[in-house]
């Protein structure tokens, strides 16, 4: 019975000592913290930037913008939808943006190594 728990302990220890030495709690919560970080730049981008670019377009929205081309063969139109791909290249570089600079903080705390 003495053996496992001290089996069981090991486990336990060894589990731990894995959580720490790979740094899966700080993961777990950069991924918590950049889903939450991401829904914030994803409404940034939708629900202000692109109605502030639309004012210009006469479509009044930027991801609105398409192009359709009608097939010669079928006679059925298709939607380019470049408006949409330009709100998410946006969205992106936002992320992209917002990554480096927590970056720079990190590395000038003394946090980041790379």
């Amino acid at each position: 019975m003495e053996k496992a728990s001290e089996k069981k302990k090991g486990f336990v220890k060894e589990f731990m000592d894995f959580l720490q030495t790979f740094g899966i709690i700080g993961l777990a919560i950069a991924f918590i913290i950049g889903a939450a970080a991401s829904a914030v730049v994803n409404a940034l981008v939708k629900d202000l930037i692109n109605p502030l670019v639309g004012i210009f377009l006469p479509s009044g929205n930027l991801s609105s913008l398409n192009a359709t081309v009608t097939s010669p063969v079928s006679q059925k139109p298709a939607a380019f939808l470049y408006g949409d791909f330009i709100s998410q290249v946006l969205y992106f570089i936002i992320i992209a943006i917002v990554v480096f600079f927590l970056y720079k903080q990190l590395k000038r705390a003394g946090f980041a190594k790379i």
